[in-house]
């Protein structure tokens, strides 16, 4: 096994452990908080700063990335998780929506530092001449994010029915901490780090459609967050009546069907 070889796989378990987290901890914000009654807007309000934030880190993301290297910048995200999961630890009476909102704005910035630094990172270990090679393994590494964020949204389910949620979310900063120590002594130290300063004003690109295509993106990736993520699971819940398990269970096979057909993306798209 090379070295390259060595390194996707650090990254690529590192990212599907943050990955199961994330999508258990949606799912656990949405349906605890309206079991207790907030109101479906309450709820959207929880992930305003989750989105704002994550938009914020996308856009500095390379900057920080080519600054402190990638290794570092993954391994901030991971520990920014376990700090933002254990601020929801605390007792019921302290779950109040600006706090909520506080820890969703951490969990946001972990998300898109971690995502960046992976799907980056897998770029620094592919030769030029191998674009085909980083297409599947980005590809795959896409595809498998979203199959384990759909095995997140059950777990989520499954873990608030179980063990509630304080106990749900101090076992998953506990494993998340094993993820982050092992993250420390197994990431390549330089990975990613530009020898030549980059400059701040340089975080835009130069390409006029590549910055119009990333605002949309940013308005797509927001507008079904509010419907998919917000809004079905309460719909399910209130009218359907489901409990955790199904609305979880609902959830997770939708996610593991379109990420799957990520993951086989070169295939369709004829670039294998």
């Amino acid at each position: 096994m090379t070295a390259s070889i060595r390194q996707y796989l650090v990254i690529t378990g590192n990212y599907w452990a943050f990955t199961l987290t994330d999508g258990a901890l949606r799912m656990l914000v949405v349906l605890h908080f309206h079991q207790l009654g907030y109101s479906p807007l309450a709820i959207a309000l929880l992930f305003i700063f989750y989105e704002f934030f994550g938009v914020v880190t996308n856009l500095v993301g390379g900057y920080l990335g080519a600054r402190l290297g990638l290794n570092r910048t993954m391994n901030i995200g991971l520990f920014l998780q376990i700090v933002a999961l254990v601020m929801l630890a605390v007792p019921a009476a302290m779950l109040t929506v600006p706090w909520v909102m506080a820890a969703q704005a951490l969990s946001g910035i972990a998300k898109d530092l971690n995502k960046m630094s992976a799907k980056s990172g897998i770029k620094m270990l592919v030769p030029d001449d191998q674009q085909g090679q980083l297409y599947k393994w980005v590809a795959i590494l896409t595809g498998s994010k979203n199959t384990l964020k759909g095995v997140g949204f059950f777990l989520g389910g499954v873990l608030l029915m179980s063990a509630g949620f304080t106990g749900a979310v101090v076992l998953m900063a506990a494993v998340l901490g094993l993820v982050w120590l092992a993250s420390l002594f197994l990431l390549k130290q330089e990975l990613g780090k530009s020898k030549a300063k980059p400059k701040f004003r340089e975080i835009l690109s130069k390409s006029k459609a590549i910055n119009v295509l990333s605002a949309a993106r940013m308005f797509l990736f927001g507008a079904r967050d509010v419907w998919f993520v917000v809004a079905l699971p309460v719909y399910m819940a209130t009218v359907f009546g489901w409990d955790h398990w199904k609305v979880g269970g609902f959830m997770a096979s939708w996610i593991i069907g379109y990420g799957f057909v990520q993951t086989i993306a070169p295939r369709i798209t004829g670039h294998t």
